[in-house]
């Protein structure tokens, strides 16, 4: 058996591109009000065609009735074909172009007619509105077929009514009017389909570029991919219009940024506030993996312009990378702490081994005690200051690091810090950044010196961390806070600017301040206050 060829069925429907479908549609509707609007138009013209024939009519059937010299020959003479009335009756329609001028007794009887042999009979259609003195207009049939009429009273010199005048206006000539003005109709409504369809083309070409000749069905399907990815993916993402407000927001945005839905229509300022997010968002601070700290967590912010004049900005948490680097760094420099102290530590056997061997043991004995006690001397020295266990352990770390970097960490004679903070990891965080940026500051110097100076006042906690480094000019005292300024080379983790960022943000979020100043005989002095940073005094 031979294979049965397929056969293709015929699909009515919609075509499946934008393009199409709009211009089809758009077309459809020029059609549908060009037919509306014809229709709309030809109804009353009809009745006002009618309208102008009765009344022209009329007109006509007044000013025959006006004459007074037809008065008198109505009055005078008999209804014969030859007669004064039928010949100006005559003359009356055929100069006014209507189809019969009648002029009749009280009785109805004509006379005068189109057709001569009519004169003397009694009228078809009924004259008693014009015989009881009132004018009448109508669209009436008679012998002469279908007519539009006006009938007057005609009147004597007394103003006596002695008879009618009835004028008629071809009816067939109304029509003929109305459909020459037909094809006219026709002629502007098929205009303005041209033009309704030309438009349509054009704002259809517009928008196939502006969708890319997308179906509607792939822009369901892109609108549909496009929100499961944006609130799938662990970025976030801000879009802008060319104003500057907010129009989308994805789950992972409104979660590091701190906003909800209210955003949304709002210009940027507004919704997040003044700072650095605000202005990297919007463009004001331009560059790639820029750094910012919103709240308490370390964002990186990349902004990418649109056609229309908006932007779509991402987002992406870097508080724990950012934690783990400087983990990361005090790690290394623990490192080379603990390998500085090993040399040290070698010399140290070396010489005692070489005090014993020469058996001068008290000797020996004094040399075991100098290098204990100075590990003693310091950490007790802390630990009298610092009742605190985090913030103690951190100032002895610190201490042994500086030590090994040739600066001298002193913790300031009037420190006296109680085992009372409410968030020691936060004045750890605090204080641990600024000792880095003062070691920083004067390693390589000489004589060079930090000191730490931490007391209670209250519940207020009061830090100072003073060096003896180059300080920090008057103009830069506010920058130096800002999201990302630094002036050191980034490490091969990430980006630098994020440790005083953090210090003046943990201290505003607990409602206090940080602030620098140049210390007494030069170098740079960081003072924070920390409102209600100690819990209440037992009683």
């Amino acid at each position: 058996m031979s294979p049965r060829t397929p056969v293709r069925r015929l699909r009515l429907g919609l075509p499946r591109r934008m393009f199409s479908q709009l211009l089809l549609m758009q077309v459809a509707v020029a059609a549908g009000v060009a037919v509306l609007a014809t229709g709309l138009f030809l109804a009353p013209l009809g009745k006002q065609l009618d309208e102008q024939a009765m009344r022209r009519a009329l007109a006509i059937a007044q000013t025959t009735a006006a004459q007074p010299q037809l008065a008198e020959d109505f009055r005078t003479s008999l209804p014969t074909p030859g007669g004064p009335v039928q010949q100006e009756a005559e003359r009356i329609r055929r100069a006014s172009g209507a189809e019969y001028v009648v002029v009749m007794n009280l009785h109805g009887v004509r006379w005068s007619h189109t057709d001569p042999g009519r004169i003397g009979e009694v009228v078809s259609t009924d004259p008693s509105g014009a015989l009881a003195g009132r004018e009448v207009m109508g669209i009436d049939r008679g012998t002469l077929g279908r007519s539009a009429r006006g009938k007057v009273p005609l009147r004597d010199a007394e103003g006596r009514i002695i008879g009618a005048v009835s004028v008629g206006i071809e009816y067939n000539s109304v029509r003929a009017k109305l459909v020459h003005a037909i094809p006219g109709l026709f002629a502007y409504a098929g205009a303005a389909l041209a033009i309704g369809a030309l438009a349509a083309y054009l704002i259809s070409r517009r928008v196939q570029r502006q969708t890319r000749d997308l179906a509607f069905s792939d822009i369901s399907a892109l609108l549909s991919e496009r929100e499961a990815m944006l609130h799938g993916i662990k970025e976030g993402v801000v879009a802008l219009d060319r104003a500057g407000r907010v129009r989308l927001l994805n789950d992972e945005a409104r979660r590091l940024l701190g906003i909800g839905e209210e955003a949304l229509g709002r210009p940027l300022d507004e919704a997040l506030g003044a700072g650095r997010t605000t202005d990297v968002l919007a463009g004001r601070v331009t560059g790639t993996d820029l750094l910012t700290v919103r709240g308490p967590r370390v964002l990186l912010a990349n902004r990418m312009p649109t056609e229309d004049g908006g932007a779509v900005a991402t987002l992406r948490d870097r508080t724990e990378l950012e934690r783990i680097g400087r983990e990361l760094d005090s790690t290394r420099g623990l490192i080379d702490a603990l390998r500085a102290q090993d040399h040290e530590h070698a010399n140290r056997m070396h010489t005692l081994l070489g005090l014993l061997e020469l058996e001068m043991y008290e000797d020996a004995v004094e040399f075991v005690g100098e290098v204990v006690g100075e590990h003693r001397v310091t950490a007790e020295q802390v630990t009298e200051k610092v009742h605190d266990p985090l913030l103690a352990a951190l100032l002895v770390g610190k201490a042994t690091v500086a030590a090994e970097r040739g600066v001298a960490l002193w913790v300031a004679d009037g420190t006296l810090l109680p085992d009372r903070l409410i968030d020691p990891r936060g004045l750890v965080t605090v204080v641990g950044n600024l000792v880095d940026n003062a070691l920083d500051a004067v390693a390589g110097t000489r004589h060079a010196l930090v000191e730490v100076e931490l007391r209670a006042e209250g519940r207020t906690a009061v830090l100072r961390v003073r060096d003896t480094g180059p300080g920090v000019p008057a103009d830069r005292r506010e920058l130096i806070f800002t999201d990302g300024w630094s002036t050191k080379r980034p490490p091969a983790h990430g980006k630098r600017g994020i440790g005083l960022s953090l210090v003046c943000r943990l201290a505003e979020r607990q409602g206090g301040c940080v602030r620098v100043d140049e210390a007494e005989g030069g170098g740079a002095e960081f003072t924070v206050v920390l409102p209600e940073a100690l819990s209440e005094e037992p009683g």
